[in-house]
């Protein structure tokens, strides 16, 4: 995802991390924890939805949902996660950086109603998205990601966000080192490779067409694909 808008060998890495830290938290989950096949049925304070129409919903097997929920009870066994405690969970995989920016952007994405949290459901539905979605699929959620005020279109100032936030997110990793001029500059430097045009805004039409044309994008966002 931060291929947009970092230029360095970190940029690789950062493209899969999101997927591979919800693999780890899913894993970890599992550790020490009895598989369940009746979990979806004794959630008590959240039940999600049925384990068919949870299934016919993403691209999940009934038996992967039913692990993926086994990782994410453990961690939220309220079966819901507010966005401090998403924040609590991004962090531990990011230890040499302030992941709150960062996090509060891709929690933005998880909460499908804008309720304020996230269910297994809203969870499953993204994380189908992002491990068994189309390029197509996982670009329109990276556009939904940097739209950070949700008007359909990615301003500098959108971009602006999100490129502060990856170099909080890096920390002391971060090569150049962060500051503000420099984070000015890669801002306006990758915002003009996407407004051709000069409209000062980029629309989902153009995020699309540029990125499905750029192999190295393509490349990247392909090994989100992957298995949970």
């Amino acid at each position: 995802m931060s291929h947009f808008v970092r230029q360095s060998p970190v940029k690789t890495k950062f493209a899969t991390s999101f997927i591979s830290r919800t693999r780890r938290f899913v894993r970890e989950g599992l550790k020490d924890t009895d598989y369940d096949d009746d979990g979806l049925e004794t959630f008590k304070r959240y039940k999600p939805r049925s384990l068919d129409e949870l299934a016919s919903r993403t691209k999940f097997s009934k038996k992967e949902i039913q692990l993926i929920y086994q990782g994410f009870k453990q961690e939220c066994p309220s079966g819901i996660v507010n966005e401090d405690t998403f924040k609590h969970i991004y962090g531990q995989f990011f230890p040499f950086g302030d992941t709150s920016s960062y996090a509060r952007l891709v929690f933005a994405t998880f909460d499908l109603r804008s309720s304020g949290c996230v269910t297994f459901e809203d969870f499953l539905i993204c994380l189908s998205t992002l491990c068994r979605g189309t390029i197509e699929d996982r670009l329109r959620w990276i556009f939904t990601l940097y739209d950070t005020r949700k008007s359909g279109k990615i301003t500098r100032d959108d971009f602006h966000v999100i490129v502060c936030a990856v170099y909080s997110l890096l920390g002391n990793v971060s090569n150049p080192c962060c500051d503000l001029e420099t984070i000015r500059e890669h801002t306006a430097t990758v915002f003009q490779r996407f407004d051709k045009l000069h409209h000062g805004y980029i629309t989902m039409e153009d995020f699309m067409s540029f990125c499905l044309n750029e192999p190295t994008i393509i490349q990247s966002i392909d090994a989100l694909r992957t298995m949970v």
